[in-house]
């Protein structure tokens, strides 16, 4: 059976981790903030002190990134969090990393739209 990409999301939503803004938000210093979006969606603001690694690349270079910034070799329990604009992508990207050996990472439900709504701050880059 085929799936849509909507379904196909339902699916994998099912066998990951998502936490909420307000879950976020009360442990945003104790996570390492990945920002998956295109470069061209990072004008209205991203989540502050998020990465901004986009998606079509992001398993190509987290590990290297990761290691960078924690100055630690083993970087699997590293406690990540990926967004996007509505969590689908961010869902997907987290069960691409599970499966590469990932233990500790999170979605942000209804990505940096439902953080907005919930009345979370954005910050700009300049």
């Amino acid at each position: 059976m085929l799936l849509t990409s909507q379904q196909f999301v339902d699916v994998i939503k099912g066998k990951i981790k998502e936490i909420t803004p307000k879950q976020l938000s009360e442990n945003a210093d104790n996570v390492v903030l990945i920002d998956v979006r295109e470069p061209n969606e990072l004008d209205s603001g991203i989540i502050y002190g998020a990465h901004a690694i986009p998606r079509g690349i992001l398993e190509m270079n987290l590990v290297a990134h990761l290691n960078n910034i924690l100055k630690v070799e083993d970087v699997s329990n590293a406690p990540i969090v990926l967004y996007c604009r509505s969590g689908s992508r961010s869902a997907l990207a987290t069960e691409s990393l599970r499966r590469m050996g990932f233990n500790n990472v999170s979605s942000l439900k209804g990505g940096i739209t439902q953080w907005s709504s919930a009345g979370y701050p954005l910050v700009t880059q300049s």
